[in-house]
């Protein structure tokens, strides 16, 4: 599902990993710093997995406009400190960054199952 992201509050470094099959950049990522104060959005397409960093001290307050209804059972991630997508988050130290206990659990993108990527 798209997504269009933005910030009512705070600063975040936001990602965005193409996952679609037979893409020329599958497994590539690109990311933009988005702040209350710009007001911009990023549009996350169908076929991409999406991430954030929050890079505020006071934290953030982030919004989604989702191009369809959220369904949690179809929900699926990637380990975000993969290290062949090789993220360059802002935050280095993975010993002060929260990663939620849902996060934690998720495998690398080399060992996602390929059936879900064929339904991209």
């Amino acid at each position: 599902m798209g997504k269009l992201v933005s910030v009512v509050s705070g600063k975040i470094f936001d990602v965005a990993v193409d996952i679609r099959k037979g893409s020329p950049t599958f497994g590539k990522w690109h990311g933009v710093v988005l702040d209350a104060e710009s007001k911009t959005n990023f549009w996350i397409p169908d076929g991409f997995l999406h991430g954030f960093q929050c890079i505020s001290p006071e934290g953030a307050h982030v919004t989604y406009k989702c191009s369809g209804v959220y369904d949690p059972k179809s929900e699926f991630g990637i380990n975000p400190f993969d290290s062949d997508i090789a993220v360059d988050w802002p935050i280095k130290d993975q010993s002060k960054i929260l990663v939620s206990e849902r996060d934690k659990q998720h495998s690398d993108l080399k060992d996602l199952n390929p059936h879900v990527v064929q339904q991209i």
